[in-house]
């Protein structure tokens, strides 16, 4: 099911760090996506134990929600709800030590595949090792998924937290940030080369190539309130797919986490 605007269908899609779901509901997130209506929602950091999705989570809204916990509880995860039934759904990189912390879900449509991932943030020494590892993983993986999407002709977008603000326009305070993990220039150079050897879009850079806008804030220094934040929040499509793309937008109004929901309509079927 996909929005009909005018004479147009509009697949609408919504990338989200809820920072908890049970949290983000009570901020009044599904009385948010009831009117905004999107088709697709993409959530990261779910933290959430598998025995505790009820059905009022599985559910909402007419969704039908697919999860990938991590196993350890109030941690990580990610989730997709979708109005239109997928044809297959496809959870890990197959390396045990990473998904055991619930990062990677696949979801295959006829005309679409989304992966909804959600990197590591690299807080310390230890986590930004497994960080650099993750993202040596995540390659290999897009590298295959890559190649299938040329052979199936099917449009591939990545949603998610990628923890790595791209450019400088990316980050209120890039100066003092060079040092730190998720503007490092070696993460920065990985995410180039992502975009460059798999021909991806940053579909919201390239609705607003000028726009200086964030999705995340930390909770420190009223960060929110100053607005000095950090743009981490991406949809990265196949230059098909992000052709398609007619508006986006990075909600404020209301905060249901730490980070702003990312929202882009395309003008497409799934």
């Amino acid at each position: 099911m996909c929005i009909l605007t005018g004479n147009q269908i509009v697949l609408r899609i919504t990338s989200i760090n809820v920072n908890g779901i049970r949290s983000a509901i009570k901020k009044k997130f599904l009385d948010w996506l009831y009117n905004k209506n999107p088709d697709i929602v993409c959530l990261q950091e779910i933290r959430i134990a598998s025995h505790d999705i009820k059905n009022e989570l599985l559910n909402p809204l007419g969704f039908k929600g697919f999860f990938y916990p991590a196993q350890k509880n109030g941690y990580s995860g990610v989730g997709i709800y979708t109005k239109k039934q997928p044809m297959k759904i496809t959870r890990g990189l197959e390396d045990k030590n990473i998904d055991s912390e619930g990062r990677v879900i696949r979801i295959d449509w006829e005309k679409i595949s989304i992966i909804n991932v959600y990197f590591p943030s690299g807080s310390n020494d230890e986590r930004q090792k497994a960080k650099l590892i993750f993202l040596q993983k995540f390659e290999l993986y897009l590298k295959e998924i890559y190649s299938e999407s040329i052979l199936s002709k099917r449009n591939l977008l990545i949603c998610g937290d990628w923890n790595i603000a791209h450019t400088q326009m990316d980050i209120k305070n890039w100066k003092n940030n060079l040092n730190k993990p998720g503007f490092l220039p070696e993460e920065r150079n990985w995410l180039s080369e992502i975009i460059n050897n798999y021909n991806l879009v940053d579909v919201f850079r390239k609705l607003h190539p000028h726009q200086e806008q964030y999705t995340w804030w930390s909770n420190r220094a009223r960060s929110w309130e100053r607005n000095v934040g950090w743009r981490i929040d991406y949809q990265m499509a196949n230059n098909s797919l992000a052709n398609l793309a007619i508006s986006s937008e990075i909600y404020m109004e209301t905060r249901f986490s730490d980070h702003a929901p990312l929202t882009i309509d395309y003008k497409t079927e799934i």
